[in-house]
């Protein structure tokens, strides 16, 4: 089982002057919790051959850190969402930018149940439905009649707004559903949980839970890569503006081929096969 390594470490502990750490050699990373464990281990690599630089990463969703990005205290926000009108409209008028995107890998979304749920297959109309509360009961697949426990991200989420706006189609989510702040959180609920369902990243799935087919098509980098697979979205790196110095030889790296190596040991698909 997929096992997540964070950097617990605060930023307000970052900038104390006697750490000892380099404030030209620091980078700072918060944002999308999808992303999490694939940004630690990006950045650990980095790190391991470039000792000198410290990089400090924390998750908390896509919105708190494209918050936090336009308040100048992160370097990095990670995203797995592009960014919406009014987020932008703060970054015009507080930097007169626009935000830059580097988009560093790309991923598929995938629908968790519990191992002992005979169900293979599930369509996306299926999966707004159960999310809106339309389809209740597990019997409608034909298996026991007992209430499904539809489990999703919290709003801060970009994971948990691309899932409202792609797979809700924009409309509201059902207010009885359980609400978990991370994948790794709903991943081990659906796997205690027998008439569970949940959602988010491929690179998420362990052997505690069973993928679902949707519409027929598995999960997987193949069906990801060509777009056979109906939900897939790209995770970007945003910046205030074009990056330079440890920021950008960070990027650059996350970009190239050994930083892409450490994409695809993750779960995600690497950038030079996603296009």
């Amino acid at each position: 089982m997929k096992t997540l390594l964070v950097l617990v470490i605060s930023f307000s502990f970052i900038s104390c002057s006697g750490s000892g750490v380099n404030p030209n050699k620091t980078i700072k990373i918060k944002g999308s919790d999808t992303m999490l464990y694939l940004t630690n281990l990006l950045a650990l690599e980095y790190m391991k051959s470039n000792p000198d630089v410290s990089i400090y990463v924390e998750g908390g969703g896509s919105a708190t850190g494209i918050k936090t990005l336009s308040e100048g205290i992160i370097d990095i926000c990670t995203t797995s969402r592009t960014l919406k009108g009014e987020e932008v409209k703060i970054l015009a008028d507080n930097y007169r930018s626009v935000g830059m995107s580097t988009i560093i890998a790309k991923d598929g979304l995938s629908i968790f149940v519990n191992l002992k749920n005979p169900a293979e297959n599930i369509s996306l109309e299926e999966v707004k439905k159960i999310f809106k509360c339309e389809i209740k009961s597990w019997n409608q697949f034909g298996w026991d009649n007992k209430e499904i426990i539809a489990v999703s991200r919290n709003p801060n989420s970009g994971t948990y707004l691309y899932f409202k706006e792609h797979i809700l189609e924009g409309e509201d989510y059902c207010p009885d559903i359980q609400i978990k702040p991370t994948t790794e959180s709903i991943v081990k609920f659906v796997s205690e949980n027998l008439y569970s369902i949940g959602y988010g990243g491929i690179g998420y799935l362990t052997d505690s839970v069973k993928s679902l087919k949707v519409n027929g098509i598995i999960p997987s980098e193949e069906t990801v890569i060509d777009d056979s697979y109906p939900i897939s979205r790209y995770l970007h790196f945003y910046t205030l503006r074009q990056p330079e110095g440890e920021v950008k030889k960070f990027i650059d790296w996350v970009i190239s081929d050994e930083g892409q190596r450490v994409v695809r040991e993750s779960g995600y698909i690497p950038i030079w096969v996603a296009r």
